[in-house]
């Protein structure tokens, strides 16, 4: 079973649903049995959500292709 450390090191990925279905197991039951890394990851999981709900909007006509101009602007020189 992972411990603190390695629960909070993977706490991004397991968010993203990006672990093995064992490593997921380990994580989601220490977290059952930690209410310290569980706020931690109510945290993180709140902050996720209000970021993937905040960031919606398209971007303005032509900003992608302003921002890709300063970027070969920089290469170039």
């Amino acid at each position: 079973m992972p411990d603190c450390n390695d629960t909070l090191r993977e706490l991004q990925v397991f968010l993203d649903d990006e672990l093995t279905p064992e490593t997921k197991d380990a994580i989601h039951a220490h977290l059952e049995g930690c209410p310290d890394c569980l706020e931690a990851f109510d945290f993180h999981a709140e902050l996720k959500a209000m970021i993937a709900h905040r960031c919606r909007d398209e971007l303005p006509p032509g900003l992608l292709e302003r921002i890709e101009r300063c970027f070969d602007t920089t290469i170039d020189e």
